[in-house]
Parts: C-alpha cells; structure tokens; sequence
C-alpha cells in the first residue's frame, strides 16, 4: 500500500525534495538556538564583549529569518505538493468512475462516492504533504536532540531519554485504535451524504406525499451515528494528547530537579542547565508533530485503502482487445438465447431471441419489473448478458467499441435529467460538436420551438 502511495509522488519529485530538505534544514537551526544560549551565558555573558555580543545576536538574527523563508517554502510548496497529489488521485478516481457499469452504481450510493472523491482525497492530500515529512523530521530533532544533549551532559540525556520508550508505545497504541475509528467515521460520511442526497434529490417527491417527518426521522439515525462514531474518534485523541502532555511536562519537571543537582555538584554549568531544559522543549515539537500524525495519519490511511478499493474495482463492461470502432449501422438487431440477471441467484430474463428490421419499430409491453427496460439496456451494453449474443448487422456488439456502439443509438431515458446549465448545452449533450442548425432540428422534433 506504501508503495502504490508513494507512486503519486512521482512527477512531484523536485517539489518533494525541496519541501523535504527545508523542513529538514530549519529543524537542524531549532537545535542551534539552545547552544546559542549555552554560549552567550557561559562564554559572552562573563567576557562583556559587546562587540562580539551584537556579533553573535545578528548571526542569530540570520539563523532566524532563513528559518522563516524556509518555514515559508515548507507551509506553501509542501501544501501545494499535497494538492497536486490530491488533484492527480482525485482526476483518476474521476476517469476510473466513468468506466464503471450501471450495475456498479445500482450497488453504490451516489451520497458515499461523493464523499470518497472529496473528504477522504482531502485527508489523503494533508498525508501526502505532512506525512513522510513530519515524521521523518520528528525522528531526525529527536536523535538530533539527544546527541546534543550527549554532548552537554551523557548522565542527564540519558535520564532524561529513559521516558521515550513509553512516549513511541503510547503513539503506536493510539495510531491504532485511530485508524480503527476513522475507518469507521469515513464509512458513516459516506452514509450521511448518501441520506442527504437522497432527501434533497427526491425532495418534490418527499413534499408530494407528505413524509416530511419520516425523512426527518431516517436523517437524525444517520446524523446521530455520525455524531457517536466522531466522539469516539475524539475521545481517543483527548485521551492521547492528554496523556502526551503529562509525559511532556513531566520530563520538564524531571530535567528540572536533575540538572539542579547535577548544577550543584559542579558537573553542570549554568549555560548547560538552561540550554538543557530549552532541548526538552525542543523535544516536546517532535512530540506534538508525532501527535498531529497519529491524529491525521489514520484519516488518510483510512481514505487511501477505500479510494485503492475503488480505482481496483474493475469494470464487468469495456472494450475487449479486438474491439473495433463502427460506423453507419443499418440497424438490423438481433438477440440470440440472451439470458440476463442482475445477481448470480435470479435471472430477469431467459433465453430471449428476437429479430428486428432496420426501420421496422417495436414496443416492449408488460407490468413493471418484467425486464422491458433491461431488455433495452443490453444493446447499448449498459449491462452485459450472461448468456447468448446480441448483433447488430451481423456484428457482435462485444466485437464493437463501447464509444462507436453508443455513437449509434439514440436513448431517450425513462427518468429524465437535466444537467446544470443552460437548454442549449443539454440539448447538443448527445452530440457534443452539433451544430447550431442541429440543435434546433432536434428542438423542432422534440416540439419544444414555441417554448424554447
């Protein structure tokens, strides 16, 4: 899964490294600072060069504002890599939901890929971006931390890192029960949206029999599972941050009484002791990044794995490898031993054969659900027969590209949809390049010229 994530870093690799290696280079310059202050107590302070004092504040100075350009690139180039990653996934998911059969979607609510094309690809974006980055960078000001604490004092770093071991369990313990939780919460958005589209799409339907309560009553289930799995997320994140920021405050403290004693008995200057205690705060950002990604890290996760679900689905309808384009059908249709069913258990229809002339019209006459629209459904290959062939003048339509097939019929569907815009984009939508004279030879034949 690691690997199928990092392939969308791919065309991004220049963006990467440049936001990689800025966040790199300004966690290095966080741990200059306490040395800095280790030598302006120990070394300038006791010297009164003020020459050399205003020397070292502007060199400080310096280490700061590249600090800030780098956090610059890091807040902007590093977010722009994550929505360019976010784009590219959410481009494919798009083109992949394009190729997917009518029977996919009568088994997927529209409410459920809504939610997978923006909430999950947004949290995938903030991975894309903060992920390897923030993690790599805690790991690097953690080491980089203790062997400047090495450095200082062996005794007291080593004291001091004897809490980082419960620190990383309690991070793995919470990831995941995290990634559990937004599994879950992702789930339940999806089943949220598919309410709520559901309710606004019908709603004429809704106000037409007066079921206002009852839709309001099957909204507050789904809004109150959304409500209980959210606060359980949370409630693990209240648990993680509060239980970190005890273990923090609690190194302070420890760091504290230790380097009093270790300063008393001579082992210890002052400088040390101070840029000591500012190292543990410097610890404590790892920490909190650490945190941020046990927080973020399963929401992202958790998208990816339902978005691979997705874009893995492959379509039970394409173009098969001999496939050709076809033009200038005469329409002689003919269906032989078709059998048709929408699950494995039940077919709707059963070895149907039929023939029917170019010009010749025919009518499909039954109660509902007797397969008069299925029937219809298997020419244009909306739906695939499980048994038997379809031809069109002889030609198989498995033999013909599903674009040149299309091409050739004419549907007028039984619900109608509009599209959002304006009549004229919704009348050439059936031929994308007609012309201005097309477009009203079918308002004329649709008896819509007074109207229009």
């Amino acid at each position: 899964m690691l690997r199928q994530f990092f392939s969308y870093y791919k065309p991004y690799k220049t963006l990467f490294f440049l936001d990689f290696f800025s966040a790199i280079a300004g966690g290095l310059m966080e741990l200059s600072f306490p040395l800095i202050v280790n030598y302006f107590i120990d070394t300038l302070l006791p010297g009164r060069d003020w020459g050399l004092i205003i020397a070292t504040s502007i060199g400080l100075f310096a280490v700061y504002a590249l600090s800030s350009a780098l956090q610059y690139i890091v807040t902007y180039w590093g977010h722009m890599l994550g929505i360019n990653i976010e784009t590219d996934m959410r481009k494919s998911l798009f083109d992949h939901l394009q190729k997917l059969s009518f029977k996919f979607y009568d088994n997927n609510k529209t409410g459920t890929l809504m939610s997978k094309l923006t909430n999950d690809l947004m949290y995938i974006g903030e991975v894309a971006h903060h992920g390897p980055e923030d993690l790599f960078i805690a790991v690097m000001t953690i080491l980089g931390a203790f062997g400047v604490m090495l450095f200082i004092n062996w005794q007291l770093a080593l004291l001091t890192f004897i809490i980082m071991p419960i620190v990383i369990w309690l991070a793995l313990y919470f990831n995941k029960k995290m990634t559990k939780a937004f599994t879950t919460l992702n789930k339940d958005i999806g089943d949220f949206s598919a309410r709520v589209e559901n309710n606004i799409g019908g709603i004429r339907l809704v106000q037409a029999f007066g079921n206002e309560a009852f839709e309001k009553e099957r909204f507050a289930v789904n809004n109150q599972r959304f409500r209980v799995t959210k606060l359980s997320s949370y409630k693990i994140m209240a648990k993680n941050g509060s239980i970190s920021y005890m273990l923090t405050r609690f190194v302070t403290l420890f760091v504290l009484l230790c380097g009093t004693w270790f300063v008393i008995r001579g082992s210890l200057s002052y400088g040390e002791f101070v840029a000591f205690v500012l190292l543990t705060n410097v610890l404590f950002r790892p920490i909190d990044k650490i945190n941020a990604i046990i927080e973020m890290y399963p929401r992202g996760i958790a998208g990816f794995k339902s978005y691979m679900e997705l874009m893995e689905t492959e379509p039970d309808i394409q173009d098969s490898p001999d496939a050709r384009d076809v033009s200038g059908l005469k329409g002689n249709i003919r269906y032989k031993h078709v059998s048709f069913g929408y699950d494995d258990h039940h077919n709707v229809l059963n070895d149907i054969n039929l023939s029917i002339q170019a010009g010749e019209t025919v009518a499909f006459v039954g109660p509902s659900g007797a397969g008069k629209s299925t029937l219809c459904s298997l020419l244009p290959r909306f739906y695939e027969a499980s048994e038997g062939d379809i031809t069109i003048d002889g030609i198989s339509i498995k033999d013909m590209t599903l674009s040149s097939l299309r091409g050739q019929i004419g549907v007028v569907q039984q619900d109608v949809f509009l599209f959002s815009g304006t009549l004229r984009e919704n009348i050439a939508y059936g031929r994308l390049g007609a012309s201005e004279e097309d477009i009203w030879q079918a308002v004329k034949q649709a008896h819509l010229e007074e109207l229009v």
